[in-house]
């Protein structure tokens, strides 16, 4: 029995994360809780994937129009064996099937593929010991050491109630006994619920093996009901992405402060200070040094590059050998060469900056391409919006531009020219040429109007 399906259950309201978000929407990782149940599930190459949703509804499947899954609404909650009945007419007769909790973000694949291995024409149930197994359904073995039944706590006897292993709701099965078991089990129980857990029973009186795979990994099966476990899980998954990050050989100055909400892939001898996040797809390549409190999102950061303090960077690349910061800000479209510097309060914004060119202080660039070996100087700005249109502005190669000036695009600076400090300038400047601009006297123009939208 090769074909496998699996089924998300994924519908519940989550009362206790007292938010209108549904509860599987919530993010570990900046990743919703059911998209990491999700990921798992296609890791396993089942024949489909079939999500019970309720609570949250079309918010929920608009969350993932992008993943080729089947939806099947419960529209009342009445257990998660009413849950799986909702589904069964999507699954197929010849499949092992394996359920899993959509609220459990840190479900393992292997564990998973190991459980739906022991199927073959029994039940497997995964489980695990807790300290504290208050409010988990109890595994209740003969004495011989096999699984007989899973008692909800709530119906549970005192003796039952003081059994540790306990019950994670993942289990699998062939579908020829789970059709057969749906249809035998009850409501009579003190939620007046339809309880999955009681095929456990059902096999066991019909002389089908029950096996328990036990799992030492208790974050990997622990779900999340409240924004406590909810937090306490982000520290569980980003804890564990550190390790593997030190594990590759990068340097982390404290493994406990550090984000990663999204992928972050790191060359040899990468160097990251405290308080960093990394979000998105980043690329940090050999040698690149990252000081404390940076945020860093779809970026591409090339070798040697050293980013300074409180720098932000989003989708921008970032050449080799490249100085950035500190309070530095590349906002999206901006492409450094190597060897450039981008120093301290510069925002630069859909710019491409040539090789060797310096922006050092206090300058906003934006719609720019400046050339190789250009210096910025400070407290310069780029003029490219006149209230409603944006317009492009262009440095050629070997240009300085003197501190505390104003380019009003759209613009050339000619290669080798020199802007005066203080200048405005609002016509091309030609190349190898100083230019400069001295306002002597303050004028105003009545009747004049601000630019209007171009249509294009």
């Amino acid at each position: 029995m090769n074909k496998l399906n699996i089924v998300i259950l994924a519908a519940g309201k989550g009362t206790r994360m007292h938010s209108n978000t549904p509860k599987v929407l919530h993010e570990v990782g900046a990743k919703a809780i059911l998209a990491h149940v999700i990921d798992c599930a296609k890791d396993l190459n089942p024949q489909k994937i079939i999500v019970v949703y309720g609570y949250g509804g079309e918010t929920v499947r608009a969350e993932f129009a992008h993943e080729n899954v089947v939806w099947v609404h419960q529209a009342e909650q009445l257990g998660t064996g009413h849950a799986v009945q909702q589904a069964l007419t999507h699954l197929d007769a010849d499949a092992k099937i394996l359920i899993l909790l959509g609220d459990v973000p840190l479900v393992d694949v292997h564990t998973c593929k190991n459980l739906s291995e022991q199927a073959n024409n029994k039940l497997a149930i995964l489980s695990f010991n807790k300290t504290d197994p208050t409010g988990y359904g109890r595994i209740v073995r003969s004495t011989t050491g096999s699984v007989v039944a899973i008692i909800e706590h709530k119906d549970a006897s005192s003796e039952q109630r003081s059994i540790s292993e306990v019950n994670t709701g993942i289990m699998a099965m062939p579908m020829t006994y789970l059709t057969k078991w749906l249809s035998q089990i009850s409501n009579q129980n003190v939620q007046g619920e339809y309880y999955l857990t009681d095929i456990v029973a059902l096999a066991v009186a019909q002389g089908i093996e029950v096996v328990a795979v036990v799992t030492r990994d208790e974050w990997s099966v622990t779900g999340i009901n409240s924004k406590e476990d909810l937090s306490k899980i982000e520290r569980v998954y980003q804890a564990r992405i550190a390790q593997n990050l030190l594990q590759q050989g990068v340097t982390l100055k404290d493994a406990s402060r550090i984000d990663v909400r999204g992928t972050l892939h790191c060359g040899r001898d990468v160097v990251i200070d405290v308080n960093c996040v990394f979000e998105g797809n980043v690329t940090l390549a050999d040698n690149v040094r990252v000081a404390a409190n940076c945020v860093i999102k779809n970026a591409e950061i090339h070798a040697g590059v050293h980013i300074a303090p409180f720098t932000i960077i989003d989708e921008t690349q970032v050449g080799a050998n490249s100085r950035i910061g500190p309070f530095a800000r590349l906002r999206p479209g901006t492409k450094l060469d190597a060897d450039t510097h981008i120093g301290n309060f510069v925002e630069l914004k859909n710019t491409q900056v040539g090789t060797g060119s310096k922006i050092n202080h206090l300058s906003y660039v934006g719609d720019t391409t400046i050339g190789r070996n250009v210096n910025i100087g400070a407290g310069t700005i780029t003029c490219n919006y006149d209230g409603v249109n944006k317009f492009r502005t262009v440095i050629e190669d070997d240009v300085f531009v003197g501190s505390d000036s104003q380019l009003v695009a759209p613009i050339t600076i000619g290669k080798g020219a020199t802007i005066a400090a203080g200048s405005t300038i609002t016509r091309d400047a030609p190349a190898d040429q100083l230019t400069f601009c001295r306002a002597k006297e303050q004028k105003s123009i009545a009747g004049w109007k601000r630019p209007q939208k171009i249509t294009k």
